[in-house]
């Protein structure tokens, strides 16, 4: 644990070497293939899923992590293989990756009409194996701090230990006790592991070399989830009193019947907080790697203009990009943070009380 800075360290070193190195290494067959980079399909490719981690390329060779594919064909039945077979454009067991429009990037099974045809698909893809990764290290770190605990008692050494609860104690006394209220207990462990888990996976997504730049965060289908989950906590573990105010609120008669115009309201601004929640990270985490890109895309976009502003726009490029890296950091905190703060909040107005009650 005493090398816990160093190993910080060296992340942080990996985060800001130049991306436009790791970026500029996997576009340039692009840049070769075409006349002029598409930056479109460009950030579009990075930002999206694959079934393959892509580490560098070293000349012509593409330097990857095959990952697993498992696909059902109701013809043919399962099929599992590494996404290796798929190389140069390979139709590998009838199944191919799409380039079409409507499947882009997806397996597909091309049937004998030349029809693509999406199969029941649980493949290991990059943001599967990345929320592993970060499972397993929140597992890790946690495990490793609890065993400190429980060997030197309420006042463990180290400087891992002191980091962890440094943030451990910011999120329990800023954040869930005054949002919650009198029932925080119940609630912290979800709200702690919720933070941690969006940070990990934030910073893991900073990084751009593996075991980092799974866009895991910046991917809707994994905030969805998280927010789907907060839904369920407040929904079900609120109060008599905090349905009553949705279904009955206290406000004229004329507003709830014989029209519900407030209870329709209310019922809406249930599923309207945790969209807002799915929304407010997926965006914010996007746009940031997306921006990220665009600056790395300058590099080629100029590379025809001569050499004078291709040279200054490059110089331009590497330095707004490590400078947004930096704050690209920042940002995972307050995203983690922020996405945190509001199940709390949701999660106390969830535990309302009736106000007979409180008074007394």
């Amino acid at each position: 644990m005493s090398n816990f800075f160093r190993i910080f360290g060296l992340l942080l070193a990996l985060l800001f070497l130049p991306s436009t190195l790791v970026e500029g290494s996997a576009s340039s067959s692009d840049v070769n293939q075409e006349s002029e980079l598409n930056v479109k399909e460009f950030i579009l490719h990075h930002v999206a899923d694959a079934y393959e981690w892509h580490i560098t390329r070293i000349g012509t060779k593409q330097i990857t992590i095959p990952l697993p594919v498992i696909v059902y064909s109701k013809y043919t039945g399962w099929h599992v293989f590494l996404s290796s077979r798929f190389h140069e454009n390979v139709v590998y067991q009838g199944f191919a990756i799409s380039k079409s429009e409507k499947f882009t990037g997806k397996i597909v099974e091309i049937e004998q009409s030349g029809t693509e045809r999406r199969p029941f698909d649980i493949s290991l893809t990059k943001n599967a194996l990345s929320l592993i990764i970060s499972s397993s290290l929140l597992i890790l770190v946690f495990m490793s701090v609890a065993k400190s605990y429980k060997k030197q008692g309420f006042y463990p050494k180290g400087k891992f230990v002191a980091f962890t609860e440094m943030f451990v104690m910011n999120i329990y006394e800023e954040v869930i006790k005054p949002c919650v209220g009198k029932d925080y207990k119940r609630y912290a462990p979800y709200l702690l592991t919720l933070f941690f888990f969006i940070f990990i996976n934030n910073i893991l997504g900073l990084i751009p070399v593996f075991p980092g730049g799974a866009n895991v965060t910046g991917n809707i289908t994994i905030t969805f989830v998280l927010a789907f989950i907060t839904f369920l906590i407040v929904n079900i573990t609120g109060t008599k009193e905090y349905w009553k105010e949705i279904l009955w609120p206290d406000v004229p008669v004329w507003l709830k019947a014989p029209i519900p115009f407030m209870p329709v309201i209310e019922l809406a601004g249930i599923f309207m907080k945790p969209f807002a929640l799915m929304i407010r990270l997926f965006a914010n985490m996007l746009a940031g790697h997306s921006i990220t890109l665009a600056l790395v895309s300058v590099i080629f976009v100029t590379a025809k203009m001569g050499a004078a502003t291709h040279t200054g726009m490059t110089a331009l490029s590497v330095f707004f990009s490590v400078f947004l890296g930096f704050v690209e950091l920042l940002v995972a905190y307050i995203q983690a943070y922020v996405f945190t703060m509001l199940t709390a909040v949701f999660i106390g107005l969830g535990r309302v009380e009736s106000h007979k009650k409180a008074k007394v």
